[in-house]
C-alpha cells in the first residue's frame, strides 16, 4: 500500500489523541487532534514511513526532544526514535512491557526549529533510519515482528506532512 497522508498541521498538539486514517490513507478533512504532546495513530501494517517536521521550538513543549514510536501499542512498541537535542545524541530502544538496552548514535543532524526529515524502513532483521544527511541508523527487531500497526509521536513537534507504504 502506498500513498501521501495529507496531514497539514501548523500548530503543535500537546497532549494525546487518536485518529482514525481509512484504508486508502485520507484524512477526513477538519480531523486533528484537539489536545497536543501524544498522537497517536493507528494504521493498517506499515513498511515505510517518511515523515517530514517541523520542530516547535516553544519552551512550553520541552523542545529538548521529540520521540517516533512504531510497534503494536503503547506497551509494546517496536523503535522508539529520540533525538535528544540538549545530549546531541539520537537514542533508540524498545519497550516490551519494559524498556529495553537504550542504543545511541551521536550523529545529530538535526536542531530546534529546523524542518525534520528522515525516513524508517524495517524489515524482520531490523529497522533503518536515514537522515536527511543520508546519514543510517540500524536498529535490531527485538520483538521479531513482520508489521506494524501503531505509530506515536511525542514532543513539540508540528508535523506538516508523512507517507506510509
Amino acid at each position: 500500500m502506498t500513498g501521501s497522508l495529507p496531514l497539514e498541521v501548523s500548530r503543535s498538539w500537546p497532549n494525546s489523541a487518536d485518529l482514525q486514517i481509512p484504508k486508502d490513507n485520507s484524512l477526513p478533512q477538519g480531523q486533528v487532534p484537539r489536545t497536543p504532546e501524544i498522537v497517536t495513530i493507528r494504521h493498517p501494517p506499515v513498511k515505510s514511513l517518511s515523515p517530514c517536521a517541523k520542530w516547535n521550538d516553544a519552551p512550553v513543549l520541552s523542545p529538548s526532544r521529540f520521540a517516533l514510536n512504531l510497534g503494536q501499542g503503547s506497551s509494546k512498541v517496536d523503535l522508539h526514535f529520540n533525538p535528544r537535542f540538549r545530549e546531541s545524541v539520537i537514542v533508540c530502544n524498545s519497550l516490551d512491557g519494559t524498556w529495553g538496552e537504550e542504543q545511541k548514535d551521536g550523529h545529530m543532524c538535526f536542531s530546534p526549529g529546523s524542518e525534520v526529515k528522515f525516513t524508517v524502513t524495517f524489515d524482520n532483521d531490523g529497522f533503518k533510519v536515514k537522515l536527511s544527511d543520508g546519514h543510517q541508523l540500524t536498529f535490531p527487531n527485538r520483538m521479531g515482528h513482520s508489521h506494524l500497526s501503531y505509530l506515536s509521536i511525542q514532543g513539540g513537534l508540528s508535523i506538516t506532512s508523512f507517507k506510509i507504504d
